[in-house]
């Protein structure tokens, strides 16, 4: 999930033989989608007067808040507010965790006070569009956190137990849980638990899909008809990801702030999460260089999420 970042600077007018060597200005920095939901609540009419409420609105000025000091003061403001403000703690796991242990700790609180103000009742009669109700998502939001500092410290059954229950709150998956569940399971090889979540999310045609099924349906039978199917629609689906798996292209230091479908940003991501599990797999890279990017031929059925 993209962070927000500062603005940056203008640049002072020039003369102008200066000026034929200006480059584009700078584009505006990319929004924090978390802010927008300030917009949503208004408009459904969902300004509560609750200590939370009042907490949360703190918090969507704080995500779109230009600085790092004045996020962190915000977020530490809605906790004196309401300490069950559970996006003031995403922030300040964000922000301020120097480790993967201390990010743990924080999100943990997240999960904890956020439960705590949805109530049980959520949890029962809440549960297969969670994402839809806007008082979950800082709860979701902190869970999906938690899962991550999960897998990262290394406890891995647990972090795949939240993301498998975070799935059951909201099958939509508005978050993109299921991806960071899909490599998940390829990096620990549980191709069966991997083939059912595909299907699951079958007719999802985002490279983390394509070119995971493609690669699943090789290491199952090798290059078949059905995995070269599926191999071509990946190719289709998204060019820029064979360059990286293969080595040709280099992905840099650091993620992008977004995602594209089709587009490189999307191929870096991919081959960050996944590329380990092509790399692991006898032939599948070699299968990959000698693949013709030929139209995959249509589907017949399946259901999109």
């Amino acid at each position: 999930m993209p962070k927000s970042k500062p603005p940056r600077k203008k640049k002072s007018a020039t003369s102008a033989a200066e000026g034929k060597h200006r480059t584009q200005p700078a584009l505006p920095p990319i929004p924090d989608r978390r802010a927008m939901e300030g917009y949503l609540a208004g408009l459904a009419g969902h300004r509560g007067e609750s200590a939370l409420d009042a907490a949360q609105e703190v918090m969507y000025d704080a995500w779109e808040t230009a600085t790092k000091r004045q996020r962190v003061a915000l977020a530490r403001k809605a906790l004196a507010i309401s300490p069950l403000c559970a996006d003031a703690y995403v922030l300040l796991a964000e922000e301020t965790a120097r480790s993967v242990p201390e990010a743990l700790d924080i999100y943990r609180k997240g999960v904890e006070v956020g439960e705590l103000g949805l109530g049980k009742a959520a949890f029962e009669h809440d549960v297969g569009h969670f994402w839809g109700l806007l008082e979950t998502r800082p709860y979701m939001r902190a869970r999906s956190g938690l899962a991550q500092a999960l897998w990262a410290s290394g406890e891995r059954e647990d972090a795949i137990a939240h993301y498998r229950d975070m799935l059951r709150l909201n099958p939509n998956d508005n978050q993109g849980i299921r991806y960071l569940l899909a490599a998940c399971f390829l990096e620990m090889e549980r191709y069966d638990e991997l083939d059912a979540l595909l299907a699951d999310y079958d007719g999802d045609g985002s490279a983390a899909w394509t070119y995971t099924q493609a690669l699943v349906a090789f290491r199952h039978a090798g290059d078949t008809e059905r995995s070269g199917s599926l191999l071509a629609e990946a190719l289709a689906s998204n060019s820029h990801v064979r360059g990286f798996l293969l080595g040709q292209r280099k992905p840099p230091r650091t993620r992008p702030d977004y995602i594209t479908m089709g587009g490189e940003n999307e191929a870096i991501e991919y081959v960050r999460d996944f590329g380990a599990g092509w790399a692991r797999t006898p032939g599948a890279v070699v299968w990959l260089r000698d693949a013709s990017p030929r139209l995959p031929k249509p589907k017949s059925g399946g259901s999109v999420h």
